[in-house]
């Protein structure tokens, strides 16, 4: 069973930036991925990026060109680069792993097996 821990949030003005982490321990698939959903109050679950074990990455397009996930494979750990984040990016961040997906795929719900115990994200305009 997968285990995730999460780091990094915080409480930034706008413009500024985050890195997120989110460490993984545990036994896992040999094709596998990983994503962000965040949720802000009075709003709904949103996947904001996923990456999978063949390195492809896909993110919701309000994030396009400003969050930038990776993985370190060597320390099982994936990280969420957030630049130049805005007012409506505050929410609760959670990571998720689950089963390899690409695209549209990662939208499924039953994709995602495990979860961390999500990270506070404030943006201030």
């Amino acid at each position: 069973q997968v285990q995730l821990v999460e780091s990094g949030g915080g409480s930034v003005q706008a413009g500024d930036s985050l890195r997120l982490s989110c460490a993984a321990s545990g036994r896992t698939f040999l094709s596998w991925a990983m994503g962000w959903f965040r949720q802000a109050p009075g709003k709904q679950r949103e996947l904001v990026a996923t990456i999978n074990s063949d390195g492809k990455t896909t993110y919701a397009d309000s994030v396009k060109g400003r969050f930038t996930n990776s993985r370190d494979s060597a320390k099982n750990t994936m990280y969420l680069q957030m630049n130049n984040l805005k007012p409506e990016d505050t929410a609760i961040y959670t990571c998720t792993w689950g089963y390899f997906c690409s695209g549209n795929d990662c939208h499924s719900p039953t994709i995602w097996r495990t979860w961390g115990q999500g990270t506070q994200v404030t943006v201030s305009s």
